[in-house]
């Protein structure tokens, strides 16, 4: 038994994803996928691991991908939802490509420099023998070679450009160099930026054009033109000047580039730059997450008022009942993604009927 989602299924998918980014879908869209369904196969030895980097390098990236293809053959794909992976070898893994050492735990993955050096002496460069960079892409390539187009194969986190760069240069020491080295952070901002799109182009070439669109760890379907979930988690430390002139510039030129572009705003830290980004006209929207000890999604409809005026499309995470009380602070605004969870089935379809999805 295969995955179960035929082709008909995604060619209405990509069609309903076209209309929703031209804000003509007259409805939010509502992704659920609930388990239960009989993978018409046995389960493979390897279990399955939310970070691909777990895996002892022994396991090749067959196996990874028969594990993956087993998950999602165990999967009904409700609403607006459908098939997709993507390899998390960590938040920011263009580190590991650009040299920096890649170190696991059983609950995370991160990004250290083998040799720390001062912010004017690092040098980044494009290196295709990086060793994760050769098996992110077998394991695309493998993949692409299964699937032949039938499952969304998304962009891996890559990361943004202070947060890459701080792998580099461990927080403490690049907030003084925004003080002490404004022009070598400049400088090596953009050779992040140029090194980020390098890798982002590679790993497109593997997986276009047989990728029924583009998609990446937040899975909101771009059927035909480039979309990513950009972020800088490090700009929680930062306040909106030092945002404006040290992480906007590269942003926005990503956006552009991009087409459609959202951004991962992380936590209230981010909030005083929230009226700085929906100030970029390329992007396209704004991912809301509150984070831990704070209030949940519902509780924030200033945020969500805030980006439904600017016209830019949200994201966000819950279940049912939060995407009612979003909808309904935002006077039934229709740019809303729910990518969803629910108890059940039966739960979902409830979700789903009210808001007239097929």
């Amino acid at each position: 038994m295969s995955i179960g989602f035929s082709q008909d299924d995604w060619v209405r998918n990509k069609e309903n994803y076209r209309k929703w980014w031209a804000g003509d879908l007259g409805r939010p869209l509502i992704q659920f996928t609930v388990g239960g369904r009989n993978p018409g196969r046995s389960e493979p030895s390897i279990p399955a691991m939310d970070f691909i980097s777990h895996y002892d390098l022994s396991i090749t990236p067959e196996q990874i991908v028969d594990r993956w293809d087993y998950n999602l053959s165990s999967c009904k794909f409700l609403g607006d939802s459908f098939p997709t992976v993507w390899p998390n070898f960590g938040p920011g893994v263009a580190a590991a490509f650009m040299g920096a050492e890649l170190k696991n735990d059983s609950g995370t993955t991160w990004f250290q420099p083998v040799n720390e050096v001062e912010i004017a002496d690092l040098v980044l460069e494009y290196d295709e023998n990086n060793f994760w960079f050769r098996r992110m892409s077998d394991i695309y390539r493998v993949a692409v070679d299964k699937w032949q187009g039938s499952v969304q194969l998304g962009m891996s986190d890559l990361g943004g450009n202070l947060d890459v760069l701080s792998s580099f240069r461990p927080s403490e020491k690049l907030l003084f160099d925004l003080y002490d080295y404004p022009e070598d952070v400049k400088e090596k901002t953009w050779d992040v930026h140029r090194l980020w799109w390098k890798y982002f182009d590679e790993f497109n070439s593997i997986i276009q054009p047989s990728n029924p669109g583009y998609t990446a760890w937040a899975a909101i379907l771009s059927p035909d033109t480039p979309y990513y979930m950009l972020q800088c988690d490090f700009c929680y430390m930062i306040g909106p000047d030092m945002f404006d002139e040290f992480v906007k510039p590269e942003l926005a030129e990503t956006c552009k580039k991009l087409g459609n572009a959202f951004y991962h705003l992380d936590g209230p830290g981010q909030l005083p730059h929230l009226d700085s980004l929906l100030s970029i006209e390329e992007l396209k929207g704004v991912q809301w997450i509150p984070g831990s000890g704070v209030p949940s999604w519902e509780y924030w409809p200033e945020v969500y008022i805030k980006i439904r005026d600017a016209g830019k499309l949200i994201q966000i995470y819950g279940d049912g009942n939060t995407l009612d009380a979003i909808y309904e602070q935002t006077d039934g605004y229709d740019g809303i993604i729910l990518i969803g969870s629910a108890a059940d089935e039966e739960d979902a379809m409830k979700t789903l009927e009210k808001y007239k999805v097929k």
